[in-house]
């Protein structure tokens, strides 16, 4: 006969069990693993880790000892999870140049700046407590924080350490949590000391006043700060932002030497970066790379440029925008509050809050030294009574058998006085001074009625926490390491974008296609050295931070960013290294000017338009068809537009004819063959007996001069009505039917 077994199973929805199961995690993982505490600063794998070294005695006076025993000691007794994850946070609390103020102080191979996921196994490495890491566990025995059973119960824990500077801001942190994250930066203990003192002087102090001593974050090294006040007053008005890292460079024998690097960045990973770009052809003023880095230099990059003409900060400024050299850090001070709960907080909260902490931490110590005082003046007044009578009690000892009983009966004593007396040893309870006793008791009296003060009066407890964050802040601080100084924020540069320089440059074409790069405007492109056989054919004067666009012989345009024309010859580059252009097509002209320059296009078939110069930009290294030439159509030169100055078009074809008609006839096109400017008369085989030679802009009330064969004609405001006509008329003839005309010279009416 079977039995019926009963089992007690519990049903229940999957999608119910499967959500508490996540959230159960989500809040281990958001409590327990990635977030601090905003008491101490600590996440639980670090607090635990100090706090399992202390009880080691591994402090900072004591010998180094392996790394391995504290990880065995916090995973064994503490932390049950991954001995390479607690490895790594206590090899990231031991590295000077990833904490401010380190909470570690190991010996051996701990990584190094460059590379700080280099450092050697902890069987390998020794390490102890530093001397800071006493701000954080000197007032642990004196009952100031709450305890917890370790994961198995069978030993207690701190829930936190009672912190005398606020951690959280000291040495900052950063960790991702299932739906939210923190980044933490660092900051300096003197400014942040002094803006506590502040606080506990003036609760009412807003930002704006806190600011004046913590000016900003303040890391290991000596990059600089380049946020602007409002963005860092941001970022600690609301808790979330950005802020900025630059490294130091300086010149040297025309060299560029880089000193300092933005936090955690390496300079290896920097080299990558740059000599990727090198090989791209992408900064080709750029010679040679070099790693000098030693001991006694720990950062130093050097930059060798091609050529004295390459314009240092110019470089240094591209580099900044496409390499880690300048790096943006997110910030998002999100921590775990008082309330037990995370939240994201400004710095007048967190300061605040942290002072409540500090508070409570305070008055818990004073109420355990005050218990400690009370306790001893307990058996002080036990012994004084006994004093008198020493003897009897001597001998009540010696022959009593209920000792406790009769003590207490005859001499009025607590159990806590007679225990303390039969503890004792007849020695010393037989040489017990009256007048000793009586000094103790006096001391201890004065001690308790300060600690009473200090309890009953919020002015005296903020006084003494005063004076104690100042004294940790004179043994722990150091003057500021990362300057602030605002700079103009460089955005992301791609290949044929500019970067933020105005200096003058003038960019030169040769008749054989060789392109060179020239500072200033006062140049004379013509008489410049060119090689044998090579000559002037084309100029622009611009700024550093313009696009140069060329044209070709085909009506195609491509354009450049200034700094891919730096080169260390001084008959400059091939432009058919810079582009691809078809086979028997050379640049005819080049431009520079502000994207929304305008210039009129045409080709000598009579045709044309306007269009902005950035519509003449283009990416493709095959440029881009802007203006459509047909019958063998020949692009003349692009002329710059002023739209306050020039009113008219004055056009004159090969064989003289001349038409002139408003410049606004035009059309404005961003590419196309254009609409017809003076009529160019063609035959059935398509063949042009004319062609359209000059293309000149005047004001409505101008006369010009024309000069041919050394003889000139002038033609003033009244000769030239004649010539006026709609656009794409056919014109008429100047006087004499001019047709070699050397030059035309435009007299305004103000001249």
């Amino acid at each position: 006969m079977s039995k019926s077994i009963t089992c007690n199973i519990e049903r229940q929805p999957l999608y119910e069990f499967v959500e508490n199961a996540y959230l159960n995690y989500s809040m281990y993982v958001i409590m327990d693993r990635a977030l601090p505490f905003i008491g101490d600063g600590l996440k639980p794998v670090q607090r635990r880790i100090i706090y399992a070294m202390s009880e080691l005695g591994f402090i900072h006076s004591s010998k180094y000892k392996k790394s391995a025993r504290t990880v065995g000691d916090v995973l064994g007794k503490y932390h049950p999870h991954s001995d390479n994850a607690c490895y790594e946070a206590m090899v990231l609390m031991s590295q000077s140049f990833s904490y401010r103020y380190p909470l570690i102080d190991g010996q051996g191979n701990w990584g190094a700046l460059d590379a700080p996921k280099s450092f050697a196994a902890m069987r390998y490495t020794e390490s102890r407590l530093s001397r800071y890491a006493d701000v954080l566990l000197a007032e642990l025995k004196y009952e100031t924080v709450s305890w917890k059973p370790n994961f198995d119960g069978t030993l207690i824990e701190p829930k936190t350490l009672p912190a005398r500077l606020p951690n959280i801001l000291l040495n900052g942190t950063a960790g991702i949590a299932v739906g939210m994250t923190t980044d933490i930066p660092l900051h300096n203990i003197r400014e942040v000391a002094n803006a506590l003192i502040v606080l506990l002087e003036n609760p009412q102090a807003d930002l704006n006043t806190l600011m004046n001593f913590i000016p900003g974050p303040d890391y290991p090294t000596s990059a600089e700060i380049i946020s602007s006040k409002e963005d860092i007053q941001n970022f600690y008005q609301t808790g979330k932002g950005s802020i900025r890292l630059r490294s130091l460079w300086q010149v040297d024998n025309g060299n560029v030497i880089i000193t300092a690097l933005p936090h955690q960045v390496s300079s290896s990973k920097v080299l990558e970066q740059i000599t990727a770009q090198m090989r791209a052809k992408k900064l080709l003023m750029i010679k040679e790379l070099r790693d000098e880095s030693d001991n006694k230099n720990p950062i130093r990059l050097v930059i060798i440029p091609k050529s004295n003409q390459v314009d240092c900060e110019q470089l240094m400024l591209y580099l900044f925008a496409t390499t880690d050299l300048e790096k943006s850090y997110r910030v998002n001070l999100n921590m775990i509050g008082l309330d037990n709960r995370p939240a994201v907080k400004g710095l007048v909260e967190i300061l605040n809050e942290w002072l409540l902490f500090r508070k409570e931490t305070v008055r818990n110590r004073l109420h355990h030294n005050l218990a400690k005082v009370l306790n001893r003046l307990h058996i002080l007044e036990g012994l004084l009574k006994v004093y008198i009578k020493i003897n009897e009690v001597i001998r009540i000892i010696l022959y009593e058998e209920d000792l406790k009983e009769i003590l207490m009966t005859h001499f009025s004593l607590s159990k806590i006085q007679v225990n303390y007396i039969l503890d004792l040893k007849l020695r010393n309870l037989a040489t017990l001074e009256k007048y000793k006793l009586y000094a103790e008791k006096d001391e201890l009296e004065i001690e308790r009625d300060q600690i009473k003060n200090i309890l009953n009066s919020e002015y005296y407890l903020n006084t003494l926490i005063k004076k104690e964050i100042e004294n940790d802040a004179q043994i722990f601080g150091d003057d500021r390491r990362s300057p602030i100084k605002e700079y103009i924020k460089t955005r992301s540069i791609h290949k044929y974008d500019t970067i933020t320089s105005s200096k003058p440059i003038t960019i030169v074409i040769s008749t054989m296609g060789r392109i060179r790069s020239i500072k200033g405007h006062d140049i004379d492109p013509v008489n410049l050295n060119y090689n044998t056989g090579d000559s002037f054919l084309s100029a622009a004067k611009g700024y550093a931070n313009q696009t140069v666009v060329f044209f070709d012989n085909i009506g195609r345009s491509y354009s450049l960013n200034p700094i891919n024309l730096l080169s260390i010859s001084s008959y400059g580059e091939l432009l058919t290294n810079k582009f691809i252009l078809p086979t028997g097509v050379m640049i005819k002209y080049v431009l520079m000017a502000n994207e929304e320059q305008k210039y009129l296009l045409a080709s000598d078939a009579g045709y044309g338009f306007i269009c902005n110069f950035n519509n003449l930009i283009t990416k493709n290294k095959s440029g881009k068809e802007l203006i459509k030439l047909s019958n063998n159509s020949k692009l003349l030169s692009p002329l710059k537009v002023n739209d306050k100055d020039q009113d008219l078009l004055l056009s004159i074809t090969k064989a003289g004819r001349m038409l002139i008609f408003p410049v606004r006839d035009l059309p404005q096109l961003s590419k196309g063959k254009g609409n017809k400017i003076i009529n160019i008369p063609v035959d059935k085989s398509s063949h042009r007996d004319d062609l359209l030679k000059w293309l000149i802009f005047l004001k409505s009330q101008s006369s010009i001069i024309i000069y041919f064969s050394k003889r000139k004609i002038k033609l003033n405001e009244k000769d030239l009505q004649k010539y006026y006509a709609k656009r794409g008329f056919y014109g008429h003839l100047l006087p004499g039917r001019l047709r070699s005309i050397e030059h035309i010279e435009v007299i305004s009416s103000s001249n």
